[in-house]
């Protein structure tokens, strides 16, 4: 085709286009180029010809199939072509706007339940750019029934985030990657037990040589990592300690949440029913009843003095406001913090950092100075107490894997002595409101900004597991509910 020849089919391609067709393209290109702008990368817009093709001039036949005379061509066509057109708009909803996600575990009742299903704002602390581009939309990192990945690793995009509203603030709930779920195993991925703790328990090699138990040792990209909800407690620069489940924040105490659970051993005058335990709002799986014969009933009546000797006892997790019900109605005669008679430490409950925290707990936590929360720019001496803090933070999140620290206690980072070290990125503490029940930074540490997700908004719809779809099974009070009502 000569230019002259191209230059008339071209006109007459335009001329044919219906003016409804270029209003759609007009909206489409509109959209488009305040996304372009948005990311910053002007070399997208060339994608503008693409659009222009597909709306307008039609050279490349992306719709070969409306005129085929084979009507099963055309059935099949079209729904594929419905199919691949919601999937890439699912693409880009979940990755610059939101997405759903479900409440697994009960760390943060009672602002949020188990079964409760998030719409978790993205645009608010600004969207990631999606660090592995190329992965199905619907599904996180597995795809069900065939249990492969379903993300490829490779192209891959360094750490940037878009323009948001404004950035974490304290006391914000907040859906982040869970940071050290970088390396799982297959079979462990969703277990409480995550990679470094079954390294500690079993160790590197047993692991590797026993696929059969712990499935495939793999790594996840940043944004493939498993999804956790907590509340920001603790911002980038800030030292955070625990006094008698008081948090405090440079020094300063904190007031504790409305909504914050902490178990209780508790002496009942009757059974606690599952009806009550649902009114209430306690997850089943988290009250134990006590057999209490002979001397363990006495043991148990010696730390609570108010029970009486037909009592039941029970560990569950409440909330002040349920204490003070169960006590009006008589139900409870008693109660006492299970941590204040059963003390762990923390090298029992594996609390971080690792060889620091053996005399911490996670009500009394962060030693006497508080633990210092990295900041982006902000510098710390080297020392080998500070690399107990840090050295995940140095090695795993921001690069530097080849990072160690000699038996004379020098720390060499990239090949060469380091005295100091310059954070990249900042860093926040996530805690769950069930205190006594959350898996979070206490445990594994710092969360890097790169990690964070979004702010949970609403509540689409809710399912309690203790009950059947047609008995309750449904919390229809909870349907549009603010996820994030303190703020």
């Amino acid at each position: 085709m000569n230019t002259s020849t191209f230059k008339s089919d071209f006109l007459k391609r335009i001329a044919d286009v219906k003016a409804t067709r270029w209003v759609r393209f007009g909206v489409v290109a509109a959209l488009f180029i305040a996304w372009v702008a948005w990311i910053g990368n002007p070399w997208w817009a060339l994608l503008l010809i693409l659009l222009f093709d597909i709306y307008i001039t039609g050279y490349i036949p992306f719709t070969w199939w409306k005129n085929s005379k084979n009507k099963a061509v055309t059935a099949v066509m079209s729904w594929v072509d419905a199919i691949v057109y919601a999937l890439i708009l699912v693409y880009f909803v979940f990755s610059f706007v939101g997405q759903n996600y479900q409440i697994p575990s009960s760390s943060l009742e009672k602002t949020l339940l188990t079964g409760d299903y998030l719409w978790v704002n993205k645009l608010t602390y600004g969207p990631r750019v999606p660090m592995t581009p190329v992965h199905f939309p619907l599904v996180h990192n597995t795809l069900p029934i065939l249990g492969c990945k379903s993300y490829l690793d490779s192209p891959s995009n360094s750490y940037r985030r878009l323009k948001g509203l404004r950035n974490v603030e304290s006391g914000d709930i907040v859906v982040f990657n869970f940071p050290a779920g970088d390396t799982v195993c297959a079979r462990f991925e969703e277990s409480p037990e995550y990679y470094d703790l079954l390294v500690k328990h079993y160790g590197r090699e047993f692991i590797k040589q026993n696929p059969d138990k712990f499935g495939e040792v793999i790594y996840r990209p940043v944004d493939r990592r498993q999804n956790f909800v907590k509340r920001a407690v603790g911002m980038p620069g800030q030292r955070i300690r625990i006094v008698r489940d008081t948090i405090y924040i440079d020094g300063k105490p904190q007031p504790m949440p409305a909504n914050a659970q902490f178990n209780y051993i508790v002496a009942t005058s009757a059974p606690i029913s599952d009806e009550r335990m649902h009114s209430l709002g306690i997850a089943g799986g988290d009250v134990q009843g006590l057999m209490a014969e002979g001397t363990d009933r006495m043991r148990l009546m010696s730390i609570l003095p108010g029970a009486q000797q037909n009592d039941f006892f029970y560990v569950m997790p409440m909330t002040q406001a349920m204490i003070a019900e169960l006590k009006a109605d008589g139900t409870l005669h008693d109660a006492v913090k299970f941590g204040e008679v059963f003390a762990t430490d923390g090298a029992t409950l594996n609390l971080f950092p690792e060889g620091i925290a053996e005399n911490w707990t996670l009500s009394d936590y962060g030693g006497t100075q508080g633990l210092l929360i990295p900041k982006k720019g902000m510098t710390v001496r080297l020392t080998p107490e500070t690399w107990k803090i840090y050295h995940r933070v140095i090695r795993n999140y921001e690069g530097h894997t080849d990072a160690y620290i000699d038996n004379d206690g020098i720390v060499y980072i990239d090949g060469k002595p380091a005295d100091a070290y310059t954070f990249a990125m900042d860093y926040y503490f996530m805690m769950g409101d069930n205190r006594d029940n959350s898996q979070d930074s206490r445990f594994w540490g710092f969360v890097p900004e790169d990690h964070i997700v979004g702010t949970p908004m609403r509540v689409l719809i809710s399912f309690d597991r203790d009950r059947s779809i047609f008995n309750g099974g449904i919390r229809w009070n909870r349907i549009f509910k603010d996820a994030n009502p303190d703020k």
